[in-house]
């Protein structure tokens, strides 16, 4: 429960973390920045690790403190986004179709989900791993199930550099430019909120829409 706390006040207050984390590390802080990033992108058991409120805050502390320099902020942000999601397709092309029934994973990816979820990804593929990027805990998982769907990696790999580049420059960019405005700057949490709020809302329609169409 504790650890759950000290996660979420990381997530709430990432702007105050983060300067921690530059005044202790230093330099170093770009390495932790790109092992948040790869973790909650390339390992489909670590999907709560903050991913927008992370770039988003790293942009404006760029701009408010120069915390950090912009054109090593945005490929070391790069890098981790496209190697996680490169990592977690090819943990799901391996063990994708091996996972125990009764496993944490295997009560979460069925037959019949992974069936559906290919037929999906050969209609949709492209552009779903692009708009999962922007979806957190979707963007852990859709790569998993891109790779134990058996898509083609060179049509994965593109898709997963274009939703990177588009991830990691809007939202790095949005903190850097607007991130520092004072109604922004003096309600940061809530901010944060509402990125968080409104990258889940198209999950949780499409969620419904799949209910009532199935009812």
């Amino acid at each position: 429960m504790e650890l759950v706390q000290e996660l979420i006040s990381f997530i709430m207050h990432i702007d105050v973390h983060l300067e921690e984390i530059i005044r202790d590390f230093g330099n170093w802080s770009y390495l932790i920045l790109f092992a948040i990033v790869f973790v909650e992108t390339g390992v489909v058991i670590f999907p709560f690790l903050p991913g927008d409120s992370l770039l988003f805050a790293s942009g404006t502390l760029t701009a408010a403190m120069g915390a950090f320099d912009l054109w090593i902020l945005i490929p070391v942000f790069l890098t981790a986004a496209i190697l996680g999601d490169t990592m977690n397709y090819h943990i799901g092309h391996k063990v994708g179709t091996s996972i125990p029934p009764k496993s944490f994973l295997g009560r979460i990816i069925k037959k019949e989900r992974m069936e559906a979820a290919e037929k999906f990804f050969n209609t949709h593929g492209g552009k779903t791993i692009v708009i999962a990027r922007f979806m957190p805990f979707i963007r852990t998982f859709i790569p998993f199930v891109a790779g134990a769907s058996k898509m083609h990696y060179s049509y994965f790999l593109f898709y997963n550099i274009v939703g990177a580049l588009l991830w990691v420059f809007s939202c790095t960019l949005l903190g850097y430019f607007f991130g520092n405005i004072p109604i922004i700057k003096d309600n940061f949490s809530v901010v944060l909120i509402l990125i968080i709020i409104i990258s889940v809302v198209p999950a949780v329609i499409g969620a419904m829409k799949s209910k009532f169409s199935t009812k």
